[in-house]
């Protein structure tokens, strides 16, 4: 590559050697380089010229290519030897749009990264488009001169084009070279603009146009396919490092705290993927002590979750068991001992009737919200959902033998003690 300087000494070119033939490769990999020959399919109005050139280009037809403001240039030679110049002119930015361009380019540091990484940030192309910063070349904007006399883009410039799409891979900075700036004019300006101190005056906020930034949405790539779900919810850092905790920091907490965070997440994005939008409801501190005990704790951890649940040890541990068979729900149901009366009574007692033959019916004694069969220790309790909760009395402790069921037979077979409990879903 060679460079070459205006009378000014100022750099405005940049020289390729020829690159090698391109069979059995794609000529633009990057989403920049695919909208570049986007650009040329769009304006060329003989499909016949761009298969010659896109032949031509992958048979190593196209010479040294220039690359300068406002037009690309290379001598292209047909099958027979006959060498042709070929060029092809694009407009240039105003002064006023590159201002706006690089305005754009300072705002968020993602934009400056990915542009110090040699990449064209998709949204920054977008937001540029939306305020009529036309970066990427458009409809009409290739606009083709070859000796050939041909007056559309003829085989040389579509070939020349599709060379050109093969260094935009590389080096993204040559459209903006084309437009008009040198990689290292419009890297200093980025830079001055970065560390400016802020006038503290916020400029009004230019309106957009809808059909604008419906269009603008054409130049940004594919979304890619969401990922599957992980095998297992990934495991938590260790903060062990050995160096003194913060104030106020335990170190053995926080690690529970983000395994925890990771096992939620995994859930949450579970049920997303099922389809499941249910927003979940805020939990109070009480009930996130629940949750966050659920999984293995450091005995330390374990006895502030204790205190922060405001149950005690042994409470804890049957409210965790609550938490795995349905959540929060399980937890109120654990927790409430509240009125059933009217029409929520009636529907209640119905169940109940239709649920066993008069001779199999247990003899339940009613108390609140809960029927308990008091010579076999178990009992069910119902949820404002309308559904049953199983119970079981150990140790003249009642404690959670499973999840709801809208059949009180089926909750209450649950809950004798020959039935299993079922496996905690590791909420």
């Amino acid at each position: 590559m060679s460079r070459y300087d205006d009378e000014d000494g100022r750099d405005t070119g940049r020289t390729f050697a020829a690159l090698p033939p391109a069979r059995g490769r794609a000529f633009a990999r990057s989403w920049w380089g695919r909208a570049w020959l986007r650009a040329l399919e769009d304006a060329a109005l003989e499909a016949a010229a761009v298969k010659a050139g896109r032949r031509l280009a992958r048979a190593g037809g196209v010479g040294a290519v220039t690359v300068r403001p406002g037009r690309v240039t290379a001598v292209v030679r047909d099958p027979s030897g006959a060498a042709h110049r070929a060029d092809v002119l694009l407009p240039q930015l105003s002064d006023e749009e590159w201002a706006r361009f690089e305005d754009l380019a300072v705002e968020q540091a993602g934009h400056m990264a990915a542009l110090l990484d040699r990449e064209l940030p998709p949204h920054l192309m977008e937001d540029a488009a939306v305020a009529g910063i036309e970066l990427l070349p458009g409809l009409g904007d290739l606009d083709p001169d070859c000796d050939c006399g041909a007056w559309d883009h003829c085989g040389h410039t579509v070939a020349l084009c599709h060379q050109v799409a093969r260094l935009l891979d590389e080096d993204p900075f040559l459209l903006l070279l084309m437009r008009g700036r040198d990689e290292d004019a419009f890297l200093a300006e980025l830079h001055v603009r970065s560390t400016a101190e802020p006038s503290g005056v916020t400029p009004p906020a230019a309106g957009v146009d809808a059909a604008e930034a419906w269009a603008a949405g054409e130049i940004l790539p594919p979304l890619p396919e969401l990922p599957g779900l992980p095998s297992a919810p990934g495991a938590s850092p260790s903060f062990a490092t050995g160096s003194p905790a913060a104030p106020g920091v335990d170190p053995a907490a926080l690690e529970h705290l983000a395994g925890r965070t990771a096992v939620e997440a995994y859930r949450l994005l579970a049920a997303a993927l099922r389809g499941e939008r249910r927003a979940g409801a805020d939990l109070t501190a009480a009930q996130d002590a629940v949750r966050l005990a659920c999984g293995p704790a450091p005995a330390a951890v374990a006895e502030r979750l204790a205190a922060g649940s405001g149950r005690g040890r042994d409470g804890l541990m049957t409210a965790v068991r609550a938490w795995r068979t349905g959540g929060p729900a399980a937890l109120a149901v654990l927790d409430e001992d509240r009125a059933v009366e009217g029409a929520a009574l009636a529907r209640a007692c119905a169940a109940l009737e239709a649920a066993w033959e008069a001779d199999e019916r247990p003899v339940f004694h009613r108390s609140g919200n809960r029927w308990t069969v008091q010579e076999e220790g178990v009992q069910l309790r119902l949820g404002g959902e309308g559904h049953w909760w199983p119970y079981r009395d150990e140790g003249g402790r009642w404690v959670p033998a499973g999840g709801a069921d809208p059949d009180p037979a089926t909750a209450l077979a649950s809950a004798r003690p020959d039935a299993d409990v079922p496996a905690p879903d590791g909420r």
